[in-house]
């Protein structure tokens, strides 16, 4: 499938698994600068950890750490490097069906580095030996990608690695008791610091963050599985059923079982 370009946007369609082609590390830099190339029917991802130059049909875009990039197909594509620089790519076709996403063609992941890395990670690992759990979570990191905010709507800025190392303490620890002074020592900064870095990077404070994830990983329990109630609400860090019910009731809009029922 052809990906559509629009200003600095490509249009995905995700209701489908992608075809995988290729997932790797490529290291570039060291035989030369500069690589030009195009894959006529393959769509390109790649994961950044370093800083480059890049132009995709003309456009020109500044590569830096955290950065994550979708290149559609039929896309020239020129690096210019700065010395050694490996990065994690993924090579995919998609489905002709489903609803266009438009997302950008590069942008920073934010707080959703650790999960994408991981992600990324763990399709490299399958890949080839068991396509099918490789592409599963290719599909997932897209998905991913395609909820970051819009370019205009988010802070430019590279994510701080205590940002980074604070989401993937919490990602982990969603069902543990978490306080804002355990995350901040966790991520090598003071409980302060972490809150305005964490402001500036998600637009929110810690506290709303691990209440909104809380919250999306219930619901998910809730209608996708058989699990209790109580089970649930212990699984997401808030055994107190009282308090669980406001929860859901206050950022879902429904009762735990009505949001079940739904």
């Amino acid at each position: 499938m052809r990906g559509v370009a629009a200003g600095d946007a490509v249009e995905l369609l995700l209701d489908e698994p992608p075809a995988l082609a290729a997932v790797g590390i490529g290291v570039h830099g060291p035989a030369g600068h500069v690589d030009v190339f195009c894959l006529p029917d393959l769509w390109q991802l790649h994961l950044y950890d370093y800083e480059a130059d890049l132009t995709v049909d003309a456009t020109e875009y500044a590569i830096r750490p955290g950065q994550v990039s979708l290149v559609p197909p039929g896309a020239e594509v020129r690096y210019r490097y700065r010395g050694r620089s490996p990065h994690l790519y993924v090579h995919f076709r998609l489905g002709a069906g489903g609803t266009p996403r438009s997302i950008s063609v590069i942008q920073h992941a934010g707080p959703e580095l650790a999960g994408l890395t991981v992600q990324l990670r763990q399709a490299l690992a399958a890949w080839p030996n068991t396509p099918a759990r490789a592409a599963a979570e290719v599909w997932a990191a897209l998905w991913r990608v395609a909820q970051l905010a819009p370019a205009r709507e988010r802070n430019t800025q590279p994510g701080h690695p205590a940002v980074t190392a604070a989401v993937a303490l919490i990602e982990a620890r969603l069902g543990q008791p978490l306080t804002v002074p355990d995350i901040a020592a966790a991520a090598g900064v003071s409980h302060n610091h972490l809150t305005r870095l964490f402001r500036a990077a998600t637009g929110e404070t810690v506290v709303g963050y691990i209440r909104a994830r809380r919250l999306e990983r219930a619901r998910h329990f809730l209608q996708a599985t058989t699990l209790s109630v109580p089970a649930v609400a212990a699984s997401v860090g808030i055994p107190d059923l009282q308090a669980f019910n406001k929860a859901c009731r206050r950022a879902l809009g429904a009762s735990p079982r009505g949001i079940r029922a739904a």
